[in-house]
């Protein structure tokens, strides 16, 4: 986020207190002209092959996520980033924007639930998880991961279309992971848990409205107040157009992004019934793997449960989380780009290509445990009303200080209080 073009106010209260001036943001690239040709070109196939195979729902699905990839890139949205600053230096503008996000959201799934508002005759759902040893270690392991891969679910993939090389090698630890927890399901399938608590089946919808509300508020406010006694040093200002051209070529506030995701997100409630995903599509993607070169995962405990044997047996492009997924890493090529931001990063350092792997292995393995990860169990589960968003987080930002305290031996900085911070 580029902190000196948004409102004073919004600028002020996400932005908080800093130890120096933000620093001056460096010149917009161009404009990455076959990038953004190829980009481009792939989406509108995409889009016609699944429209035309698979209907009028999954391409529209397929649209939401290239929006969000848009979204996700203009607006640089991290949960990695976010949580990182808050954990090494007490800057706390990131968690501010979380806030903002997840309080939209919780907005928007209390009217689309709360009235029953579907398309294409979808039902929507609230996302309710166990409260559970899976979910408390999955979460945990999840926080600890991301710190090492360099980036959460959704900050993989719009990494990934951005041309970021090193977040690859995460997604491929990512996809890995996954399917070592589905091969080896039988071994944590019964870990002790209680069932879901969903603040609306007890206090109706506007109730767990106000209650989500205000707990985000106080988080808001608190994150302020550390801030203020710790005074972190600024993040980096990103490469930025002025006027019309921002919305093309720029950065967008954080607290914009924040809007336009809960927006796109909610449109995924509607169309399809539940709450927007990412990691499930991975452990897909591994199964599908295994069978392209004559494995048989199907036989495994994991893949011969009623609702996943039926996913392992459609295609990917009728996935819903798999389409949103391919939309957010097309929507995120189209995006940087566009930006004069795309670009492939080579000579990667060993240590920090064995991280990205490391990393993104236990992320995969942690949001199969926990039951999603910082899209589907975080936000979906906070927006909700469900405590197990809530204890996600709590889980979640444990194994990011142990993970903080991890990147050093793989020679990866961490943000100090005499130094600016992505």
């Amino acid at each position: 986020m580029t902190a000196t073009t948004a409102p004073p106010l919004t600028r002020k209260l996400l932005d908080g207190v800093t130890s120096a001036p933000v620093p001056a943001a460096p010149a917009l690239g161009p404009v990455s002209r076959i990038p953004l040709i190829v980009a481009v070109l792939g989406a509108v196939v995409l889009e016609i092959v699944v429209w035309s195979s698979h209907g009028a729902k999954p391409g529209v699905l397929l649209l939401l996520g290239l929006g969000l990839g848009i979204a996700l890139f203009h607006s640089r949205f991290g949960f990695t980033s976010a949580w990182r600053q808050l954990v090494a230096v007490g800057n706390g503008a990131g968690l501010r924007a979380h806030t903002v996000l997840l309080g939209a959201t919780a907005t928007l799934f209390a009217l689309v639930i709360g009235t029953g508002t579907g398309a294409f005759g979808s039902t929507p759902a609230p996302s309710g998880g166990p409260l559970g040893v899976g979910l408390v270690l999955g979460a945990f392991l999840f926080g600890f991961g991301m710190q090492l891969g360099g980036a959460c679910a959704s900050g993989t993939l719009f990494a990934v279309g951005s041309g970021q090389s090193t977040i690859v090698l995460t997604l491929g630890g990512f996809i890995a992971g996954s399917v070592l927890y589905s091969w080896q399901y039988g071994l944590v399938d019964d870990l002790p848990s209680v069932p879901a608590v969903v603040l609306a089946d007890h206090l109706g919808w506007f109730g767990s409205w106000i209650v989500t509300l205000a707990v985000l508020a106080g988080i808001f406010t608190l994150s302020l107040v550390v801030q203020r006694r710790r005074v972190p040093p600024p993040t980096d200002a990103v490469p930025s157009a002025r006027g019309v051209l921002r919305v093309i070529r720029g950065s967008w506030p954080l607290w914009v992004g924040a809007i336009v995701l809960a927006v796109l997100g909610a449109g995924v409630l509607i169309v399809s019934g539940g709450a927007w995903g990412i990691t499930s599509a991975f452990n897909l993607w591994g199964a599908k793997l295994l069978q392209a070169v004559g494995l048989h995962p199907e036989a495994w405990a994991f893949w011969q449960q009623p609702a996943q044997a039926k996913m392992l047996a459609g295609p990917i492009l009728a996935d819903k989380t798999s389409l949103t997924d391919l939309g957010i890493v097309f929507g995120a090529a189209v995006a940087s780009a566009a930006g004069g931001a795309w670009t492939l990063h080579r000579h990667i350092p060993w240590r920090t290509a064995l991280a990205a792997v490391l990393g993104g292995i236990v992320m995969g393995v942690g949001a199969r445990l926990a039951g999603g990860c910082n899209i589907g169990a975080y936000l979906a589960g906070i927006a909700s009303g469900s405590l197990h968003g809530w204890l996600w987080a709590a889980a979640a930002l444990v194994g990011t200080y142990l993970g903080l305290r991890t990147r050093p031996l793989f020679r990866l900085a961490n943000p100090k209080p005499t130094s600016s911070v992505c």
